[in-house]
């Protein structure tokens, strides 16, 4: 008898799929759509131009080192926080200062100057500069979570800049 409501069940079900391809039809075409565009906006957002980050100057001052970044901003993003921790290593490798700052506000399609002082280091004493990582990264739209990633780095003064 169970086989019975199965087999029952089963044609029943195969008459009224047949009448719902039409509409499987068209549920496929808007999905595929729907996918499509999803696809254009995740490239879209690929093709975000990055952040540039170069380590312009290392100036040495009264009190320390005064660091000098130059941050280019191609998006139409306008971030209102890009806190960064960075690690200063030593020319001996050994790590000479930890220190986090802050970039913003970064103005959409925009390239800034920021600098920030080291009191009580000698630019000599900076022998690489590392993002160790992205405190807070924060848009107009709120919170963003790749920053680290879309950051390009480079640096024309005696030090990298590396991630």
């Amino acid at each position: 008898m169970k086989v019975r409501a199965y087999t029952m069940d089963c044609l029943t079900n195969c008459r009224l799929s047949l009448g719902a391809i039409i509409v499987s039809r068209r549920a496929t075409l808007a999905v595929s759509m729907a996918l499509a565009c999803m696809a254009s906006v995740a490239a879209q957002a690929a093709d975000t131009p990055p952040l540039k980050l170069e380590l312009n100057k290392l100036e040495t001052y009264d009190k320390g080192c005064r660091v000098y970044l130059v941050v280019g901003n191609a998006s139409d993003t306008v971030y209102q926080a890009m806190k960064l921790d960075l690690v200063l290593f030593q020319p001996d490798g050994i790590i000479g200062r930890r220190v986090a700052v802050d970039l913003a506000p970064l103005k959409a399609a925009k390239t800034s100057v920021k600098l920030f002082d080291l009191e009580g280091l000698a630019c000599e004493k900076v022998a690489s500069v590392l993002i160790n990582d992205v405190i807070e990264c924060k848009a107009d739209s709120g919170p963003v979570g790749d920053c680290l990633t879309r950051m390009t780095l480079s640096s024309v003064a005696g030090a990298p800049l590396t991630k």
